[in-house]
């Protein structure tokens, strides 16, 4: 399904036929919005009006809600107030301010943008306030709300009239249960519906939203909502019908886009039929998202003239032969069947046969709720009959009355004997949708446990891969300990050999001072003289280490032969101890 010329009209009271909204676009709206408007644009090179600025200009910048006025009284306060306030003005101001006006409605509401600018592209059709009803501007709306979707996945923020989709979605979609009737037979019906306050988070009700739609049983979707509406009261719908149910191109200014309703005809009561149809790509195609027509002047009258005949020949006319939707399911399920919905909400159906048998499934439902109607009809017909007949007043119309009773009753027990095969078609449908259903479900488990058994082997590799990351690490940890301990054991050894080297050398100074004393008393030496052979001696092995040293020492090294002290001068004869 997708919103249409008909759900517009219905829906919004715009107009829908009359002239396309197109023209030409400029680089610069700098002059129409100062003649018309009075006011500036936001740059340079730019299309948009400030919105507090049109609303300053109409003297509704500061308005508010008063405590305890709902929305409709706030509503009319508004509209006495403008009322009021245009009253006041006459010729020029009056014009002015009534494109003010328009431009805020229509730039803002109508084919409003993203963020709070206004755009003023259309400023040039409301020059002439006489001819502003002629266009069609219901059909701009739903170009531009068509092409504004066309970038949801990716921006933040869409532009369009989304309450438009939103009442759209009430009718088409009752059980989503998003709206509450507000007044009953209010046109448009916009008017009808008070949306609904959710206070959940944005993504939890897009996952309900989700949830629903997934699950939502075929019968509960309305394909032809409208009908049984007063139509005698909506002018408006009546000269917009020419253009209902129709293949036509939309219009507004640079944004050309088509209304491919033949791939929605059953909103249109038919039965759809399988469509293919190459797509071309367009000679105005767009550079970029961000092209609105303002990098040169264009007149788009002459650019689409291909396009704009089909508008003025009101499109093509959407027929259908299909007398069943089977066709159409089972190619539906032959192209998207074999992608696989990533979610729990869809059973997996890689082959298809589940959305077949869907297919085939609602066809069927389908098929016997219109024969269905019609054995009500025909009983209702033979009911009447009946009665004509027990009242026949006249042997003459009794047999004429008896053989259309035949008819009836044949008819009835044809259409009854139908019906009865249609349910049993039904039950076996679906009995073999549940069997095919379960059967998809076991395959897909089967297929699975490969996929489970890689993962254990997956898991215990990489748990092996860890434990051997660890171990390297630890084994790195260690040779670096390793390393520290030889470093310190080296410099130990060389402390001990250093250690080695002075107790040697105050071994044999030991040795050297008991020699010396020994001599000494020998041979009456006296102890001075032998102080001085002991400080000689130890003066020249302090000399002898200090040299060892010095060859030891590596290449480089600032470590060079020591100067020693002299020896202390002899003490006089006489003062020293006799030996």
């Amino acid at each position: 399904m997708a919103p249409t010329l008909k759900d517009v009209v219905r829906t919004t009271g715009l107009r829908v036929d009359g002239q396309a909204v197109t023209g030409t676009t400029y680089t610069n709206y700098q002059e129409p919005v100062e003649r018309l408007l009075g006011l500036a644009v936001r740059g340079e090179r730019s299309s948009l009006v400030r919105r507090t600025v049109l609303q300053a200009s109409l003297g509704v910048a500061s308005a508010r809600r008063q405590t305890g006025e709902g929305q409709a009284e706030y509503m009319d306060r508004m509209t006495e107030d403008a009322r009021a306030a245009m009253a006041e003005e006459e010729g020029d101001a009056a014009d002015k301010d009534l494109r003010r006006f328009l431009t805020l409605v229509i730039g803002k509401l109508i084919l409003g943008t993203r963020g709070d600018p206004v755009g003023c592209r259309c400023l040039p059709l409301l020059e002439d306030l006489s001819s502003v009803g002629n266009y069609a501007w219901g059909a701009a709306l739903l170009a531009h709300l068509f092409d504004s979707l066309g970038t949801s996945s990716r921006e933040t923020g869409v532009a369009g009239f989304f309450p438009l989709l939103q009442v759209w979605a009430y009718y088409h979609l009752p059980s989503l249960g998003r709206g509450m009737a507000r007044q009953r037979g209010a046109v448009p019906l916009l008017q009808r519906w008070r949306f609904c306050r959710d206070e959940r988070s944005l993504r939890r009700q897009v996952t309900l939203i989700h949830d629903t739609l997934d699950t939502i049983p075929f019968g509960h979707v309305r394909w032809t909502p409208y009908v049984g509406e007063d139509d005698a009261t909506q002018p408006w719908v009546e000269r917009g019908r020419p253009y209902f149910g129709r293949d036509i191109w939309l219009h507004y200014f640079n944004t050309v886009v088509p209304l491919h309703h033949r791939l929605a005809a059953r909103t249109l009561g038919l039965h759809q039929a399988v469509v293919e149809f190459p797509i071309r790509q367009r000679a105005w195609e767009r550079s970029g998202r961000s092209f609105r027509g303002i990098q040169q002047v264009t007149d788009w009258t002459v650019r689409v003239q291909e396009q704009l005949d089909d508008w003025e020949r009101r499109g093509k006319e959407v027929v259908s032969e299909a007398t069943s939707d089977e066709d159409y399911f089972r190619a539906y399920a032959r192209r998207y069947g074999a992608q696989v919905y990533k979610g729990t909400r869809r059973p997996l159906d890689p082959e298809g046969r589940i959305s077949s048998l869907e297919g085939v499934l609602h066809s069927t439902i389908q098929q016997r709720d219109d024969l269905q109607a019609v054995v009500d009809q025909l009983r209702a017909e033979l009911d009447r009959a009946q009665q004509m007949v027990g009242g026949a007043s006249s042997s003459r119309e009794e047999p004429r009355h008896s053989v259309l009773e035949g008819q009836l009753a044949s008819a009835v027990t044809r259409a009854e004997d139908a019906l009865a095969q249609l349910q049993e078609r039904e039950q076996e449908l679906r009995d073999a949708l549940a069997r095919t259903t379960t059967l998809e479900a076991e395959m897909a488990e089967l297929r699975l446990w490969p996929e489970v058994a890689e993962v254990a082997q997956w898991r215990e590799a990489a748990g092996e891969a860890t434990w051997w990351r660890q171990e390297a690490a630890e084994a790195t940890r260690l040779r670096t300990e390793v390393g520290g301990l030889r470093t310190q054991l080296g410099e130990e050894r060389h402390r001990c050999d250093m250690l080695r080297s002075e107790m040697k050398g105050l071994e044999r100074a030991l040795a050297l001072v008991g020699r010396s004393r020994s001599a000494a008393n020998r041979s009456g030496i006296p102890s001075g003289s032998a102080g001085h052979y002991l400080t000689g001696s130890s003066g020249r092995w302090r000399n002898e280490e200090e040299a060892r040293r010095q060859e030891r020492a590596p290449e480089g090294s600032e470590t060079g032969p020591r100067v020693m002290a002299p020896p202390s001068p002899r003490p006089p004869e006489g003062t020293g101890e006799s030996g």
